[in-house]
């Protein structure tokens, strides 16, 4: 089974895992409901999310190695973190959040790019930085009737699909000319970004 194959597996069973306890639950609590659909919902919405993410599964499997699941994972660990700092009170100006994300998709989208390895520490370190804007934009956006652990679960599982969106892409462009691709789909993102500062 390649990794296409085993990524759609997997997308399959987190669909599964997310409709399963509303179908076994006749009446399941509002809050949660709502809290999991608005979370899943916000990365979804929003391109500047939706292509840092996908950027960060196409430089996962760009760079290889651990790499693959360890930049999504340091992705998703630190955009909780970052969630997490924005629901203890500890959120910074909207454009200072937003400039941080502006700069996410211009860093991985460069990384993609220039197609160089570098240590994994390194670019771990940089996914990881970048994320905490995008957990903090996260909870700007929580409905206040939401659960919180909810809300956290659903924008953690789109983040999760997100990446592997982008790892399924990769794959699927290694067939053609998948250097070439990699390094559009980075410019394409690096300008994305460049375009939400101006």
């Amino acid at each position: 089974m390649n990794i296409a194959s085993r990524l759609k597996l997997a997308a399959a069973f987190v669909v599964v895992g997310i409709t399963a306890p509303g179908m076994a639950q006749a009446h399941p609590l509002a809050s949660e409901s709502l809290g999991l659909l608005a979370g899943f919902s916000h990365p979804l919405r929003g391109f500047d999310h939706v292509l840092a993410m996908v950027a960060v599964g196409l430089y996962a499997y760009q760079q290889g190695g651990r790499a693959l699941w360890g930049l999504p994972l340091a992705f998703v660990v630190m955009m909780a973190a970052g969630a997490g700092l924005g629901m203890a009170g500890i959120n910074p100006t909207n454009a200072v959040t937003e400039s941080g994300i502006a700069g996410s998709l211009l860093l991985f989208g460069l990384l993609l790019t220039l197609g160089r390895r570098l240590p994994f520490a390194v670019t771990a370190g940089l996914v990881g930085l970048f994320a905490i804007f995008h957990g903090l934009a996260h909870v700007e956006e929580m409905p206040q009737s939401a659960s919180a652990l909810a809300y956290a679960s659903g924008f953690v599982i789109a983040t999760a699909l997100l990446h592997a969106t982008g790892l399924g892409l990769a794959d699927t462009f290694r067939t053609y000319r998948a250097a070439v691709l990699l390094r559009a789909s980075g410019a394409a993102v690096a300008g994305a970004g460049m375009a939400m500062w101006i």
